[in-house]
């Protein structure tokens, strides 16, 4: 059932710099997304919540331009989403997933891994120049990594890969910053830092945030809205308060009421 069958979000006439209407994918037989309609402003921090298979990631993917639509239209940072477009928006847009397995043999220090975030700006054929190094400096240094730099990549704990691969994706100068589940698999304490970082790297450089995850504890509490998937729907559309309520819980994780009071108490918990 849904929660609300009208997006409050989506009915205006705006400025957005995500606008996408009744956009449908599908993958051959399976529908990814069922009509989702969403509007996001330039700097919002906006949450998207939901259980495993909701539909979350392929939204995701249609925002970064790497989806195409079997239905509806997605207008990201002005341009209308065509086959052809994708890979000029995915220059102004970062992406980061969840933590990836790095062989620790892998021959790679973490300047350069950050330094990857400069290529889609440098064109074909092009090295990096001193503006460039300069910069992944600058964002090393801004993610409290600078010390690790001359490291090998797979020698650095999960926490501190998901902070090189932010830096990766800052060093892009994104105007998107696009975290789909970023601190799954990391312990209490990495999550929580990472958490942190993203909140400060989003004020610091007034990105539009759209941060994906199942799990309700690793959703950040700086979140300017929170969307509610399933199903392949958005399912309800609001502020925090009025979106994360134990009933609209209940009925997204199809839990009873008791159960999800009772997670959300453990979730204070481990917080504190």
């Amino acid at each position: 059932m849904r929660l609300w069958r009208n997006n409050p979000q989506t009915n205006k006439m705006s400025t957005a710099v995500i606008d996408i209407r009744d956009a449908f994918v599908s993958y051959g037989e399976a529908v990814a997304l069922r009509g989702v309609s969403l509007s996001v402003e330039a700097n919002e921090f906006v949450g998207i919540i939901g259980p495993n298979g909701a539909g979350k990631t392929t939204l995701l993917t249609v925002v970064n331009g790497l989806t195409r639509l079997s239905g509806g239209s997605a207008r990201v940072l002005g341009d209308q989403l065509t086959p052809g477009n994708g890979h000029s928006l995915r220059k102004r847009a970062g992406y980061v997933s969840q933590l990836q397995n790095i062989d620790p043999r892998m021959p790679m220090l973490v300047r350069d891994v950050v330094m990857i975030g400069r290529y889609a700006g440098l064109g074909l054929f092009k090295r990096p120049g001193q503006v460039d190094r300069n910069t992944v400096d600058e964002i090393l240094a801004l993610v409290g990594m600078e010390h690790l730099a001359d490291r090998p990549i797979g020698h650095l704990s999960g926490g501190e890969q998901q902070r090189i691969a932010i830096a990766r994706c800052l060093a892009q100068e994104p105007e998107l910053f696009l975290l789909d589940e970023p601190t799954a698999s990391l312990d209490w304490k990495a999550r929580v830092e990472i958490l942190k970082l993203v909140k400060q790297m989003h004020d610091a450089r007034r990105l539009t945030t759209l941060y994906v995850t199942h799990d309700l504890s690793t959703l950040p509490q700086a979140c300017d809205r929170v969307i509610l998937m399933k199903n392949g729907f958005i399912e309800a559309d609001g502020t925090p308060e009025k979106m994360l309520t134990d009933h609209n819980l209940s009925r997204l994780y199809d839990m009873p009421v008791e159960a999800v009071r009772a997670r959300r108490g453990e979730i204070v918990t481990n917080q504190r």
